[in-house]
């Protein structure tokens, strides 16, 4: 079975993801198989929305727990009964000692990959405190990684695959609603004092293609910002720019909405 591409691609930030996306609804259409993706991050499963426009078509969304940033999507036949399946997803361990040595999500991240593995087998990644973090992934990803060691610049890291059930989860973020004073409305001042991040940190994010606004990638971090603009950041959430109030003294008043 063929799908109407165009209509699907239209737009769309990432079109080599939705074209994979495509090629596996309509195996899943021809077969009558339901079928798993990869690990899709947030802008690839905002792109997948276009989808649900595909009356035959069925979509399940799973990170492991409820709210997750980075999910598998289940495809299968809207004519099928859904079958109840456990979402083929594995938990890990990442130890080791960085007490001295703060690592970054995205530390992590990338250590997990220079030893074999491809960031779409890498679910949501969390931080806990100096010991390290933990991670969800593919049950092939975990298999590759148990047993193994790593490194995040001197800091030696050791894996550990274990069951999603035994996974420590970060506190689930509150939204959070918070007003800043910024010189300007620059994109990296709102996303600094959003995220709570200094501004050369925000500028390597936005260097690295990790920042987005409005769910497509952004290279400008002079770019003024305006109300209802939102900015996306890998392992970080989002902020969502409420309001904007240029005061007296000529600086602005920006009210945000973190999730």
């Amino acid at each position: 079975m063929s799908l109407d591409r165009a209509p699907l691609l239209s737009g769309i930030a990432d079109p080599e993801s939705m074209h994979r996306l495509i090629d596996q609804a309509e195996t899943v259409l021809r077969t009558w198989q339901p079928s798993w993706s990869p690990f899709l991050s947030g802008p690839e499963l905002e792109d997948s929305r276009r989808l649900e426009s595909l009356t035959e078509l069925r979509l399940v969304r799973d990170g492991g727990r409820p709210g997750t940033e980075r999910c598998r999507l289940q495809l299968s036949r809207s004519d099928q009964e859904l079958q109840p399946e456990l979402t083929p997803i594995s938990g890990l361990r990442l130890e080791g000692n960085f007490l001295f040595d703060r690592a970054e999500p995205e530390d992590m991240r990338q250590a997990l990959i220079d030893l074999g593995v491809t960031a779409d087998g890498i679910g949501d990644l969390w931080l806990r405190g100096d010991r390290g973090a933990q991670a969800v992934c593919t049950p092939d990803a975990a298999d590759h990684l148990n047993g193994q060691t790593g490194r995040v610049r001197e800091v030696t890291l050791t894996l550990e695959a274990v069951s999603i059930d035994s996974l420590q989860w970060p506190a689930q973020r509150l939204p959070k609603r918070f007003i800043s004073v910024e010189a300007s409305r620059r994109l990296d001042a709102i996303a600094s004092a959003g995220f709570g991040l200094s501004r050369s940190k925000v500028t390597r994010q936005i260097r690295e293609g990790r920042l987005r606004l409005n769910w497509h990638p952004v290279r400008q971090a002079s770019r003024d910002l305006n109300i209802g603009d939102r900015l996306q950041l890998q392992d970080r959430g989002s902020v969502e720019v409420l309001n904007l109030e240029l005061t007296k003294r000529d600086r602005w008043r920006v009210e945000m909405l973190r999730r």
